[in-house]
């Protein structure tokens, strides 16, 4: 093997390496900062709030206590205004989808809906995590 050839297998080889290995970085990094940054669903109520704000503030017990606190304080406001917005984000969502949809071809069309329903799915999944997570202050 002449050293022309294998100077450049070294090369191809080292270049390859470096491209995997912040390929991998790059999924890594982007996987830890999408679940550090999963913020809570509209309705998620104060306890989702508390703890997201917990992690993403680094808060203690106690600061995620009077936080939660605030978040309780005027949940009732939040949720009547909340009440009256929904519906028109619902319509518009629906429409919005009719729109993407319409521009599909059939395969993207089930792929799409497939899509959605994994979205609704995980979203599904979120509430009911953050419906059974423990309260701040309690174990």
């Amino acid at each position: 093997m002449s050293l022309d050839i294998l100077g450049r297998s070294r090369t191809w080889a080292v270049a390859l390496l470096a491209a995997v290995f912040l390929a991998g970085g790059a999924g890594g990094w982007a996987l830890a900062r999408r679940r550090a940054a999963d913020p809570p669903r509209p309705g998620g109520g104060p306890d989702a709030i508390a703890s997201y704000l917990g992690r993403r503030l680094d808060l203690t017990p106690a600061q995620q206590e009077s936080v939660r606190a605030v978040f309780v304080r005027h949940h009732e406001e939040m949720q009547a205004i909340w009440g009256t917005v929904r519906p028109r984000l619902d319509s518009l969502r629906t429409v919005v989808r009719t729109e993407v949809n319409a521009q599909l071809t059939p395969d993207q069309q089930a792929r799409y809906a497939r899509l959605l329903a994994d979205l609704e799915h995980q979203h599904d999944e979120r509430e009911r995590r953050d419906s059974t997570s423990p309260k701040p202050g309690q174990h």
